[in-house]
C-alpha cells in the first residue's frame, strides 16, 4: 500500500516511517504542517532542516501552512491532495491520542477522507520504544524543552542510552516527552541515506520552551 507519513522531524515520526516500512507499506511522501513558511508546527524545525531530511532519506516532503484555528480543515485538504497522487493510508507517530483534540481525532479524520490509518507506535510502552529507538541507530537530539521540567542544559543533547537513563532517573518525564516535555530532530538512522551534521546553534527561550536554533549543518554522505 502506498501511503504518506505525517512527519514532524522528530524520533516518534521518524520511527512510525521506518517501522512502516519494515511492515511493507510503500511511504512515497512525508507531510509537515507548518506554522508558517519557515517553521514547523509543534516541532518549530525550521523548513531548510525539514528539507535536509528529505534529501538524507530520499523521501519527497510536502509542507503545508496552517493555523491553529484552520488546523484540522488545512490537514484534511492536505490528505485530500494526497489522495490524488495514489497515497491510500496515512502513517502517524502517535502514541496516544492527538493533544488538543478529542479521543479519536485522527481515526476520525483518515476516515472522513477515505485513507487508512498506519499507527506503529500506538499504545506501546515509551520506554521500549525509545529503547528500540537508540537500538536500531537512529540519532537524534533535543531541540525543544518545557523549561518547568528541563533546563536549557539538556538542548544539544544526543538522544543516546545515556539520555534514557538520565530521563528514567528523573522520574516525572514520558521517555518519549508524550506530555510536551521536549522534542527532538532525527539527524541518522537506517532510514536515511545520508546523514545531517550540526555545525551551530543557538539556545533561546520563549513562552515557557527552550529551543536549540540550529544556525549552519550540512548532508554529508554516510562513513565520514
Amino acid at each position: 500500500m502506498k501511503v504518506a507519513a505525517s512527519w514532524s522531524g522528530g524520533k516518534d515520526s521518524c520511527f512510525a516511517c521506518y517501522k512502516a516500512i519494515q511492515e511493507g507499506f510503500d511511504v512515497s511522501r512525508l507531510l509537515t504542517m507548518m506554522s508558517e513558511p519557515s517553521k514547523s508546527s509543534f516541532h518549530m524545525i525550521s523548513s531548510e532542516l525539514l528539507d535536509a531530511q528529505s534529501q538524507a532519506t530520499e523521501v519527497a516532503i510536502v509542507k503545508c501552512e496552517t493555523t491553529p484555528d484552520t488546523y484540522e480543515q488545512d490537514f484534511k485538504k492536505a490528505l485530500l491532495q494526497m489522495k490524488t497522487v495514489g497515497i491510500e493510508g496515512l502513517v502517524t507517530g502517535d502514541v496516544y491520542d492527538v493533544a488538543l483534540h478529542e479521543e479519536g481525532w485522527l481515526d476520525r479524520i483518515c476516515k472522513e477522507v477515505g485513507l487508512k490509518p498506519v499507527k506503529p507506535l500506538w499504545h506501546r510502552d515509551t520506554q521500549h520504544i525509545l529503547n528500540e529507538f537508540i537500538n536500531e541507530g537512529f540519532k537524534a537530539i533535543v531541540i525543544r524543552t518545557k523549561t518547568e521540567v528541563l533546563g536549557l542544559e539538556w538542548l544539544g543533547r544526543q538522544v543516546n542510552k545515556k539520555l534514557f537513563n538520565d530521563l528514567l532517573k528523573l522520574g516525572t518525564v514520558d521517555p518519549c516527552g508524550e506530555r510536551g516535555e521536549f522534542h527532538t530532530f532525527v539527524i541518522d538512522g537506517p532510514l536515511f541515506k545520508k546523514r545531517i551534521k550540526i555545525l551551530e546553534g543557538n539556545k533561546t527561550t520563549l513562552n515557557g520552551y527552550g529551543r536549540l536554533e540550529i544556525k549552519r549543518f550540512e548532508i554529508e554522505p554516510k562513513g565520514r
